[in-house]
């Protein structure tokens, strides 16, 4: 039975082993964490039977030796004298007493840390550790939950309880510190000491704390409350070194700049920040717009819009495969025209197609606008893999069915892209086609550009995870086996520049999507160029 399981692990940390690192990037990879961590538990219990049963064995040993040494010490001759009691000591001292060392000795932890060490290779790493702290200040900035939230796992539709412990929050705010990120550092290390002024338990000191704190605060400019804070710092650890020498210098910048007012002839104190500090703003224009979108916030679906929005049975111009069945097409959006099909794949070929995608995933990359070249974005936090249709006869099927849906030839599309979202993944906003003052991405495949984006969504989300169009104000949700198509180009060819959307992160809940873009070859005569360049 071991030796069976044995193989089992040694097959199932194959497996591991082709997906090892960036698991923070898919929550489907991560379950493989679940089972790993899982099999561990079951061993470190092995060994504690184990150990427990050696200690027993022990324990009795020295009851009795006990019992038996109180009664010979009272009167070692008298009990020496018995022939049989000297022979007995004698066997003792030279079997059993090194038997019993031998037990002692006996290391019963070998099985479980060789288990450990073959499994700590395909742990995650501290980039993945880094990733998931990342994802959940990503969650915590576009989703406005604060840090007392977030430790209280206070987050809607989930199943679980689950909290951040005072240790948890300071590695929250060291790995942002890490990062130089000294916002959301000095966010995490307040919540780490409220935690520590509530009574809990940890290994993290006050200490600590204020040690990250005072110069997270000092880098945001609060050189009044860094000051403050350093002083708090030498009042726990009088023999603080580094605190100490940062005391010294913030007294000093402190007093050039009283030094200043004084020489520029003002009387107003330096006034202290009240510890509220501004998000730093980022490379993304749109973020305010992106985040209230994901939020559901400031969507412009207004009743007059409303109005021209309608359902219908879609039958694909009078495809003769969608005249018996045709799918139920919902108007998302007027202009440019977002629509949305419903039942366009049943749940087992969604899981048919999950379970192919699995084993292929792999980090979602973005093509570098000058360069060409494609690379790992930090904007967009998800895995996927292509899928062939000499995969499973279920991808044909599919490709299929959204060429009659769509009317236009799969032919010259790309691969079924799969994608699963992780921790907090997300997608920021981008264009599917390629503009004219990048390098032409799709050369290579002579197919010209993305005509058209075919979004299947596999999965409800609980929270988070919409798709959001930040120029047009619009987002739509997730909504299992349903499909969304929106054209990436006018009929003239142009690039439709509304179509900028994003993935918004997922807050709870596992996202996985598929996706078929369609190009412009083979569509010449199904969907016809228009005559001007709005067309």
């Amino acid at each position: 039975m071991k030796l069976w399981v044995s193989m089992l692990l040694v097959a199932w940390f194959g497996v591991l082993g082709c997906v090892q690192a960036e698991f923070f990037t898919s929550i489907g990879h991560m379950t493989d964490l679940i089972y790993a961590e899982k099999d561990l538990v079951l061993s470190l219990k092995e060994y504690i039977l184990v150990e427990e049963a050696k200690l027993s064995k022990i324990k009795s040993w020295a009851n009795k030796m006990e019992a038996l040494t109180s009664k010979s010490a009272a009167d070692p001759e008298g009990y020496l004298s018995h022939p049989v009691n000297a022979y007995k000591l004698v066997k003792r001292l030279n079997t059993d007493w090194p038997a019993l060392e031998d037990l002692v000795l006996q290391n019963s932890a070998a099985g479980f840390i060789a288990n450990l060490s073959v499994q700590r290779q395909f742990f995650p790493t501290d980039e993945d550790e880094t990733g998931a702290a990342k994802a959940l200040m990503r969650l915590q900035d576009t989703y406005k939950l604060d840090p007392d939230t977030i430790s209280k796992g206070e987050l809607p539709g989930t199943k679980y309880q689950a909290v951040l412990s005072v240790d948890d929050c300071f590695g929250m705010g060291r790995s942002a510190y890490n990062e130089g990120d000294y916002y959301h550092t000095v966010l995490w290390m307040e919540q780490v000491l409220k935690q520590l002024d509530a009574g809990e338990e940890a290994t993290t000191s006050k200490a600590q704390v204020l040690d990250y704190l005072s110069y997270a605060v000092f880098q945001l400019g609060d050189l009044h409350r860094a000051l403050e804070l350093t002083r708090r710092l030498l009042s726990l650890d009088p023999s603080h070194e580094r605190a100490g020498g940062n005391l010294r210098y913030f007294e000093r910048l402190l007093e050039e700049e009283r030094e200043k007012m004084l020489l520029n002839h003002t009387e107003a104190e330096l006034a202290p920040q009240e510890g509220i500090y501004e998000r730093p703003v980022d490379y993304l224009p749109e973020r305010d717009i992106y985040e209230s979108l994901c939020r559901g916030e400031g969507v412009k679906l207004t009743p007059r819009r409303q109005k021209r929005l309608f359902c219908r049975y879609h039958h694909g111009n009078r495809t003769p495969q969608l005249l018996i069945a045709p799918f139920k097409e919902e108007d998302e959006w007027d202009s440019p025209h977002i629509v949305r099909y419903y039942d366009v794949m049943s749940d087992e070929e969604i899981e048919r197609i999950k379970e192919i995608a699995k084993p292929k995933l792999a980090r979602a990359t973005v093509r570098d606008p000058k360069t060409g070249v494609l690379t790992v974005a930090s904007y967009r936090v998800s895995k996927s893999s292509w899928l062939e249709e000499d995969d499973d006869p279920v991808v044909a099927r599919v490709n299929l069915r959204m060429q009659y849906i769509t009317g236009l030839t799969v032919k010259t599309a790309e691969l079924l892209q799969v994608a699963n979202y992780g921790m907090g993944g997300q997608y920021e906003p981008h264009f599917d086609f390629s503009r004219k003052d990048e390098q032409d991405a799709f050369k290579h495949l002579g197919t010209g550009n993305r005509v058209a984006t075919f979004l299947n969504y596999m999965s409800d989300v609980e929270a988070g995870g919409a798709t959001v169009f930040p120029d047009l104000g619009a987002a739509l949700w997730p909504k299992k086996g349903t499909a969304v198509f929106w054209y990436n180009l006018l009929r003239s060819g142009e690039g439709d520049y509304r179509t900028r959307h994003a993935a918004c992160p997922v807050l709870v809940g596992c996202k996985w999507v598929s996706n078929k873009w369609f190009h412009e070859r083979g569509q010449e005569f199904l969907r016809p160029c228009g005559s001007t360049e709005v067309d």
